[in-house]
């Protein structure tokens, strides 16, 4: 079961670690949750999971406990070396811990034939990282299933609907790629230290035929996300050999023009976007 708020103040007291507000260390200390991030990612014995920010390892313990294969990647040395001490011993075969950071190492070094033939992602995921950290997860091989502890903020923007202020380039990237299954509210209760914000266990289940977008393309897509206030006709027009001809017969068609917003623009015509070769 996860230590309770006054078991990990005292395991922090004799680790002699302060949490670091600037890593987002807030740890979880509700066994309810725990269970249900395993529940909704559906993780069983044999299976292949990713893990980012271990921390005391609450999370990580309990996946371990089902029997998978977990790998996880801990940015601070000091709770890395706690986990090599402590974990490591009691799961030889399964736990594969690498120090670094998940921007850079966003699956933990998972080895690519294990990536192949599938995994998922449960985390309690770093607030400064989320979206750094999913865009470089949506430009790799893609997991089956990811259950998120996010700030609720993120979790809507990453779930928004085109013509909201949250709908946005990361929004887009998300949907063409996976559903977003039925999640669970987070109450700041359940962390110490408890955070300023509510937090929400974002589900996420890779559709049958995700969409990827060309590194090019998603560049473009975001610099338009850059200039919100602007038409996409003014927006498109320098940027694009053709001026943005080409995609423009395909919004019309949508019911979308040249001078609608970046935010208006549904994801499966973002997913027509193309740049065409230069005359």
């Amino acid at each position: 079961m996860p230590l309770s708020p006054s078991a990990t103040r005292d395991l922090l007291d004799q680790l002699g670690h302060f949490p670091k507000r600037a890593l987002g260390q807030n740890f979880l200390v509700d066994g309810n949750i725990v269970l249900k991030s395993l529940e909704l990612a559906g993780v069983r014995a044999g299976d292949t999971v990713v893990e980012v920010g271990p921390g005391l390892g609450t999370l990580t313990t309990a996946i371990l406990e089902t029997g998978a294969d977990l790998w996880a990647v801990e940015f601070d040395r000091h709770l890395h070396a706690h986990l090599e001490a402590t974990l490591l011993p009691r799961f030889p075969n399964t736990f594969h811990l690498l120090e670094g950071d998940a921007v850079d190492q966003p699956l933990a070094a998972l080895p690519a034939d294990k990536a192949a033939a599938g995994f998922k992602v449960v985390a309690n995921l770093p607030y400064a990282i989320s979206t750094p950290w999913m865009d470089a997860v949506f430009s790799g091989p893609l997991p089956t299933n990811l259950v998120l502890m996010l700030q609720q903020e993120a979790a809507q923007r990453y779930a928004a609907k085109p013509g909201s202020k949250q709908f946005g380039a990361i929004s887009i990237f998300l949907q063409s790629a996976y559903d977003i299954a039925p999640g669970h509210k987070v109450a700041a209760a359940c962390f110490h230290p408890r955070p300023d914000v509510e937090s929400y266990l974002l589900n996420l289940v890779r559709k049958p035929a995700p969409f990827v977008f060309d590194p090019e393309v998603k560049l473009l897509i975001r610099s338009c996300f850059q200039q919100r206030r602007k038409q996409l006709g003014a927006l498109l027009r320098d940027k694009l050999p053709d001026g943005g001809a080409a995609w423009f017969v395909e919004l019309t068609a949508a019911g979308y023009s040249p001078q609608s917003r970046a935010e208006d623009v549904p994801v499966a015509v973002w997913q027509k976007l193309q740049i065409p070769p230069a005359a």
